[in-house]
């Protein structure tokens, strides 16, 4: 049996520059940071010629084509199997659709456990390249590469999104006061509401393919402020780094109106009368985390707790998709 773990991540700055609808014309730029929750697949090779899969649906059949499960179906097709007799089985800290990059963290953790049980190597790099090639290339879903990146490099990691598609990954070299000062006061509140990230980003993707100016310079701006956000943390300026944070959230509510609602707007601006310096919604928007950089973190917890968000507290990852039992 092999099993394997990816993480979950927090995007600190740039968010949706990585999508190519974007970076194919001014590159892009994200801070990402993984975190200690994490996406478990294992694989096992069943007693009987068949495919058994356990998600939050069972499938048991016989042939690549009658799996339902589209990255699963695509991932085994990546290794030329004829006739594959496999059970794959995965389990998640949180939920999808909660904006923590499940999805890219799944595919990492799913391509890894693949690759060990056939006895095949794969490299960090191509991992995140190959994750993608599955999600955007063949499933041509409408998302960007820093949560697949992110998952398997691990870290506080700077990804810089080239015009040609290539991936630069630089890990940020930020001082360990400042790593421990971001787990101690960055909160992570669950809003209650899911979302598919896809459908929110579409409206982002199709803007930018019809040379939508107004989408166009709104994602210059973020990629400008997650320059400014590394800076910040370079500097071990974290207060700094929430009030920048606090100005990308306005910004990015400015590019789709599925971004918020009035229930995560409520919630935010009572963050800020109760301890928070800056913040915003985790992934796509329209759900999932409200991150906040807390000023007071006692009194921020109970403002949240009053309106029942649950916090879910993090550490960082810093190894990325890996093998934990083969």
């Amino acid at each position: 049996m092999i099993i394997t773990r990816s993480p979950l991540r927090i995007s600190l700055g740039g968010g949706g520059t990585d999508l190519p609808s974007y970076y194919s014309y001014h590159e892009g730029l994200v801070l990402a940071a993984a975190i200690d929750k994490y996406v478990y697949v294992t694989v096992n090779r069943p007693f009987n010629q068949e495919i058994i899969l356990k998600y939050s649906k069972i499938e048991r059949i016989h042939t690549l084509e009658e799996i339902s499960h589209p990255i699963i179906r695509e991932s085994i097709r990546t290794l030329n199997l004829d006739t594959p007799q496999i059970e794959i089985t995965t389990l998640a800290d949180i939920p999808s659709g909660t904006g923590l990059g499940s999805s890219g963290s799944f595919t990492t953790a799913l391509l890894k456990a693949l690759y060990s049980h056939y006895r095949r190597s794969i490299h960090t790099k191509e991992l995140a390249e190959k994750a993608c090639e599955i999600e955007l290339e063949i499933l041509k879903e409408p998302i960007g590469k820093q949560d697949q990146y992110i998952a398997a490099y691990g870290g506080i990691t700077e990804f810089i999104f080239r015009e040609n598609g290539k991936v630069e990954a630089i890990p940020l070299d930020i001082s360990v006061e400042t790593t421990l000062d971001l787990e101690d006061n960055l909160l992570l509140f669950y809003t209650g509401l899911s979302r598919s990230a896809s459908s929110i980003l579409q409206d982002q993707v199709n803007k930018s393919l019809l040379g939508d100016k107004e989408m166009e310079a709104n994602l210059h701006l973020i990629k400008a402020l997650g320059q400014k956000s590394k800076v910040a943390l370079l500097q071990n300026d974290t207060c700094q780094f929430a009030e920048i944070m606090h100005e990308h959230w306005e910004r990015k509510k400015i590019r789709s109106s599925g971004m918020s609602n009035s229930f995560i707007n409520e919630a935010y601006e009572i963050s800020r009368k109760n301890g928070a310096l800056g913040g915003k919604i985790v992934g796509a928007g329209g759900g999932g985390f409200l991150m906040l950089y807390a000023n007071d973190r006692e009194k921020l917890r109970t403002a949240m707790g009053k309106l029942g968000l649950e916090e879910v507290r993090f550490n960082f990852d810093f190894e990325g998709t890996k093998v934990i039992l083969s």
